[in-house]
């Protein structure tokens, strides 16, 4: 390449920074690319662990801290506040490229950030679909970023479907599985003896509000831990985001406080959960990780509802409604159910895959003009 290109990747969560970390890692060692990352959202939240620190735990630079919650914490108002953050940012160091993942309101504040700015964006796992707000999100993202690297074939039909560009889309894999296949994961002796984990089999809990039932939420939670306390099995419990609704899960957990066989977690550092995971005797509630991580491993996995709507269709998943009943009986199915495992979303090498494409010439040379293309 002609010159040093600036490359700003968006964080928001914990789960999207483990799934970018390998192509942060992996743009940061070469003298191509001047990496910064800007970190916002759920990092900068003391409840939900303050998990920028992770950040810098894994030895990168160039880390812009920037707090976007608002007194009301609307998904509407934190988006206003993360464009304005970012477009501060942006003008200063003047990117060549913004990477973002996802779907969440962080997310689209870097796509709109990115093309009103001119800057080349590119969008980490397009062309998913699930339930709820999510999907209208990552598909708005879609629409407003340039590139497009994603996990499958599927995923890249859906944005040809859509009207993107068979040359700007890439296939490189979901990047979690760099991680989730790397031979440095921590074992599970030191993911329990750090956490403080005594069981030798539990369940894994993580359950997310669902922002278009939020009327719903409270007593979809209460139905949630009543059947998850009666299952009598041991459990680790992870938070859930900080979408509207939280509070109410929250709220519902506290239930578990006093309760021997529950261990509850702001956040969990990602090569730890994975190594937790791998080893949990199942996964229970509505996370993407039921839809990622979960096949590779074997692991049944309860999904709960609609949040993975259209998504949670691989024979690991034991999809339930909300009921009380029929989450306890989904639990029983769950413990007497096994499952080989199942690559879906690459081999773990999407770092090398991503590295390769930004690394040409003509992929530098991808108009910001974008254009539709009429199937």
């Amino acid at each position: 390449m002609d010159n040093c290109k600036k490359i700003v990747f968006l964080t928001g969560t914990r789960a999207d920074f483990g799934k970018l970390k390998s192509l942060i890692e992996i743009t940061s060692k070469s003298t191509d690319f001047e990496v910064y990352i800007f970190a916002t959202g759920m990092h900068l939240s003391n409840l939900h662990g303050y998990t920028v620190e992770e950040i810098e735990k894994s030895g990168f630079t160039n880390i812009e801290k920037y707090e976007n919650h608002t007194s009301s914490c609307s998904m509407d108002q934190i988006l206003a506040k993360t464009i304005s953050g970012l477009s501060d940012f942006v003008h200063k160091i003047k990117p060549d490229l913004i990477v973002i993942h996802g779907d969440r309101v962080e997310t689209l504040a870097g796509a709109i950030t990115g093309s009103l700015n001119n800057i080349l964006v590119a969008h980490i796992e397009g062309g998913e679909i699930s339930g709820t707000i999510d999907e209208l999100i990552r598909h708005a993202v879609s629409k407003m970023s340039h590139v497009h690297f994603v996990a499958n074939d599927t995923a890249k039909k859906r944005l040809i479907q859509m009207g993107e560009l068979d040359q700007n889309i890439f296939v490189i894999g979901s990047p979690d599985v760099d991680a989730m296949i790397s031979s440095n994961l921590p074992a599970i002796e030191q993911v329990k003896s750090r956490y403080g984990i005594s069981f030798d089999t539990y369940g894994v809990l993580l359950f997310h509000p669902v922002t278009t039932e939020i009327e719903n939420i409270h007593s979809y939670c209460n139905n949630l831990v009543d059947s998850i306390i009666e299952s009598g099995q041991n459990y680790v419990v992870i938070f859930p985001n900080n979408d509207m609704g939280s509070s109410i899960i929250l709220n519902e957990y506290e239930r578990f406080r006093e309760l021997p066989n529950f261990k509850v977690f702001p956040s969990m550092r990602f090569e730890y959960f994975l190594t937790m995971l791998k080893n949990a005797a199942f996964l229970i509630g509505n996370s993407s990780a039921g839809i990622r991580e979960a096949p590779y491993y074997g692991l049944p996995v309860i999904n709960i509802g609609t949040r993975q709507q259209n998504r949670a269709l691989h024979n690991d998943i034991i999809n339930c409604g909300y009921g009380k009943n029929e989450i306890g009986a989904s639990i029983q199915t769950a413990l007497h159910s096994s499952f080989e495992s199942v690559e879906l979303f690459g081999q773990g090498n999407s770092d090398k895959l991503f590295y390769q494409t930004i690394s040409g010439e003509e992929f530098w040379d991808i108009s910001k003009q974008k254009q539709f293309k009429d199937i």
